[in-house]
């Protein structure tokens, strides 16, 4: 609707104006005196050209803009979605959580009960048990919470609003991308800057004709005829326009050169700008991506590892129950933690896509880690 609009400022300022037209009938006494005027304006078929080409730069920076707001809600809509998702596969791990705990302190209670454990081993894993319900009522929340910020992004409401999400985040690739002139690149393509670029040739325009216009602020031009019962017909044409004798329009032309160095400034920031949000933007998917493959390859790996080797000891009877559930705590941790970085990581990924080709919304890297009830 928005480009309607413009398209519409575009053919108004190619069609000719309209003329006027006046009808007068007096009497005085006997006499009777009819006139008849016919105006156009001629300023504006004299400037038609110059403004119909500042529409249709008008008309280019409206394309500009709305696909701008396009692309900035298809990456909103991409980072919600990846939210989504990495809170599902979050809300289930928060459940094995709660599984574990719940058995470590049922398992505590009745160990408690003849004596083999102290209070305080009790206490321990039972506030473990709460800490757990408590994680997963707030993983309950965030995944409601980033489904419903995703459906509305997406416009969708009754029954739409039963899609399905997959299970799990897409694999960590096996290799970042390498964008050695990703300034350079986003210099030539971003939308932005394309925008700001027009307004700026849209300024000097509109500077020139404002030059133009200084001398020229009303012209109009009329064929008159008059007729009366008492006079001979009479016939001509009236040319009016104001004579600059007191307002040369100086402050006029000024202001128009202010507007137009304003907007120079500004595109320059706007480029500014640009540099740096797409070496922040890289530099955040460089670190998402090296913090998820240290999960992926180092860190999961080896709670994996140590929690085989626990299951040897605990078969052997070198380690108790207790020392078994708190391994598995911790590698359930670690997984969630990886959720967390890969999930990151996409986001950090569509940032740098938006980067590329208009203003992003970067979002801060979280610090992934393992959960807080672990320690």
């Amino acid at each position: 609707q928005e480009l309607g609009i413009s398209e519409a400022e575009v053919v108004d300022a190619g069609t000719l104006p309209n003329p006027g037209f006046s009808f007068g009938k007096f009497r005085r006494g006997e006499e009777r005196e009819i006139e008849r005027v016919f105006q156009v304006n001629l300023a504006k078929i004299v400037f038609m050209p110059m403004i119909k080409d500042m529409a249709s730069r008008q008309f280019r920076q409206a394309q500009l803009m709305v696909t701008s707001r396009i692309l900035s809600l298809w990456a909103q809509t991409r980072k919600a979605y990846y939210e989504a998702v990495s809170a599902k596969e979050r809300l289930r791990y928060m459940r094995d959580v709660k599984s574990t705990a719940r058995t470590g302190a049922e398992l505590a209670r009745r160990m408690a009960l003849i004596g083999n454990i102290t209070k305080v081993q009790q206490a321990r894993e039972q506030g473990f048990y709460a800490d757990s319900v408590l994680s997963l009522m707030l993983a309950t929340r965030q995944q409601h919470a980033a489904r419903e910020k995703l459906t509305r992004l997406m416009g969708l409401w009754g029954a739409q609003t039963e899609f399905e999400l997959p299970d799990r985040l897409p694999d960590l690739p096996d290799a970042a991308e390498d964008l050695p002139n990703a300034e350079r690149t986003a210099m030539a393509q971003r939308l932005d800057l394309q925008s700001a670029k027009v307004n700026v040739e849209q300024m000097a325009k509109n500077l020139g004709l404002t030059k133009v216009n200084r001398f020229v602020n009303v012209l109009e031009f009329g064929y008159t005829r008059e007729t009366s019962n008492e006079e001979p017909r009479r016939t001509g044409y009236e040319i009016g326009f104001e004579i600059p004798i007191f307002n040369w329009s100086g402050a006029k032309t000024r202001m128009a050169e202010s507007i137009y160095m304003q907007a120079v400034h500004q595109a320059a920031e706007s480029a500014i700008n640009a540099r740096s949000e797409v070496r922040e933007a890289y530099m955040g998917y460089r670190t998402a991506y090296d913090a998820a493959r240290l999960y992926r390859d180092e860190i999961v790996p080896t709670k994996k590892r140590v929690s085989e080797e626990n299951l040897y000891r605990y078969n052997g009877m070198i380690i108790g129950i207790f020392e078994l559930i708190a391994d598995a705590r911790a590698q359930v941790a670690a997984v969630d933690g990886y959720i967390q970085a890969l999930r990151d990581f996409w986001i950090a990924k569509a940032d740098l896509e938006m980067a590329m080709i208009g203003k992003p919304s970067l979002t801060p890297m979280a610090a992934a880690g393992p959960l807080s009830l672990i320690h």
